[in-house]
């Protein structure tokens, strides 16, 4: 991997992927897009749903990410037309989609995998998953924890943990602020410890980033130089703005694992975390401080944004653990040897 100096504002190549064994071709939605452009940098053709509203279940291709050819729009109607080798479902409904759209049900009629992104809801301990005892799919879970979790019953299970494309050592930390980044933080709340953030933006100022963010200071009545919002900016912008800032906060309770998290790593920044579900697992010691308890992630923040020597270190530190554990080869190495097992 080709090393950049701290701060560099080159844009980093697109990754190279494995050769597949046999090129697929794949009917996927859109649903999470950092995970979306991991995956279809693996070379094989993924026909992605495009409605005319490009709603939940037609968004077709990204429009703040970069994503190869072969990711290729392709309207419902015209799917029957296109002879498909395997469904990768992200959501319930659809398996239901696809049998519908193509006329042959996933899983009897033509191979089907489920990708899990999430934690479970409800009784977590003992929640099945949708997809249990359904020996026709695989069910893949993106981290170990939400394999431990997830009750699945008979279904046949695999783990293909985070590949995150590197956006290069960016960190220049010169603002002594921390980064968030929340996907609709009112709407999820506790969920995403968007009801922490006025106590954290007492430690240092925070700058929060993500989709539906814009009336977030205004909600929880924080004043402006201690909690702004940036609303919805594309990938480059976001990782820019992101290298600025001199740590990363994560205050999620209860999603699986951001992948915001390891794009800061990746970047350099120093992080700070709640010590729930994966984070314990992606942040080891020396890339940042991981802990339950609020006056711990509020002393760390304070530190880090005080020695900014100390927090270069970190950063270097979490960049390389990141490196490590979810090089983007080995997510499309492990990916096209599942997807050639099921269509074998």
């Amino acid at each position: 991997m080709t090393a950049t100096r701290p701060g560099a504002a080159t844009r980093p190549a697109r990754p190279r992927a494995p050769r597949p064994r046999r090129t697929l071709r794949i009917l996927m939605w859109h649903v999470h897009g950092s995970w979306t452009t991991a995956f279809v940098a693996g070379g094989h053709t993924c026909l992605l749903p495009v409605t005319r509203d490009r709603g939940p279940d037609g968004r077709g291709r990204a429009a703040t990410w970069d994503w190869p050819e072969n990711a290729v729009e392709v309207a419902p109607e015209d799917l029957r037309r296109h002879d498909v080798d395997v469904v990768v479902a992200q959501r319930p409904h659809e398996l239901g989609l696809a049998e519908r759209w193509l006329g042959r049900r996933p899983g009897r009629d033509l191979p089907a995998v489920y990708v899990e992104h999430n934690t479970p809801k409800g009784d977590v301990p003992t929640t099945r998953h949708p997809l249990a005892d359904r020996p026709d799919v695989t069910i893949v879970h993106v981290t170990h924890f939400n394999a431990l979790f997830w009750d699945c019953g008979r279904s046949p299970t695999a783990v293909i943990e985070h590949g995150v494309p590197d956006p290069g050592h960016r960190y220049t930390g010169e603002l002594a602020r921390a980064g968030v980044i929340v996907n609709e933080p009112l709407r999820r709340w506790r969920v995403t410890g968007t009801d922490l953030l006025p106590g954290l933006a007492q430690a240092v100022p925070l700058d929060l980033f993500g989709m539906g963010v814009a009336g977030v200071p205004e909600r929880l009545g924080t004043p402006p130089h201690l909690l702004r919002a940036h609303e919805d900016l594309p990938q480059h912008a976001l990782h820019a703005e992101l290298a600025r800032r001199r740590v990363y906060l994560h205050p999620i309770r209860w999603t699986s694992l951001g992948l915001s998290l390891i794009e800061a790593m990746l970047l350099g920044l120093p992080v700070v975390a709640l010590a729930t579900t994966e984070a314990t697992e992606a942040v080891p010691p020396g890339a940042g401080v991981v802990s339950t308890r609020p006056q711990v992630l509020h002393r760390a923040l304070r530190d880090l944004v005080a020695d900014p020597e100390r927090a270069r270190c970190t950063g270097a530190a979490a960049r390389e653990a990141a490196i490590r554990r979810y090089p983007l080869s080995r997510f499309l190495i492990a990916w096209d040897r599942l997807l050639q097992e099921v269509t074998r």
